[in-house]
């Protein structure tokens, strides 16, 4: 039988909305942690990451399991129709390996992020930037706040 479903809150602002997992970690670069029972964290991208990149085309670490890695350490790449995107370590500890039902099978980042689409696994400590669904939920919307705030500075352009 499946595991029940996470405890979520629910995140709105704009034109974006999410559910964000109560158990996991977020850090400020968008990505979540999840302890595992094994005592590794398992770590994805955030939904509110996922659309930044848009449809994924390509991703791949360059980091080989058993690295000593630490927060901000670059493990790979990952490509969509938006942006190409470094993937980060949030981890102080040791590489695991990335996600292996990923191969071929990138559109599980999009469409369950907090779930089949996690991105890898690591041993050690959480950076100690990470915080909990509250604050970085506080991070969305200042974050949400700027990019609206860009637009409104640009100049308009005719429509269709």
């Amino acid at each position: 039988m499946e595991n029940a479903k996470p405890e979520t809150i629910f995140f709105k602002r704009s034109h974006f909305a999410t559910q964000l997992p109560v158990d996991a970690l977020y850090s400020p670069s968008h990505y979540w942690l999840v302890r595992e029972p094994d005592g590794l964290w398992r770590v994805g991208f955030s939904k509110f990451a996922v659309r930044m990149l848009g449809d994924l085309v390509d991703q791949a670490f360059d980091v080989p399991v058993g690295t000593a890695v630490q927060p901000g350490k670059i493990l790979g790449w990952i490509e969509g129709f938006k942006a190409i995107s470094d993937i980060y370590c949030v981890v102080d500890g040791i590489f695991q390996g990335g996600n292996p039902s990923l191969k071929g099978q990138l559109g599980q980042i999009n469409d369950a992020p907090y779930g089949a689409g996690w991105l890898y696994r690591a041993a050690g400590e959480p950076d100690r930037n990470c915080m909990p669904v509250r604050d970085y939920a506080n991070l969305l919307n200042a974050t949400i706040d700027r990019m609206l705030d860009q637009t409104k500075d640009q100049p308009s352009s005719p429509a269709p």
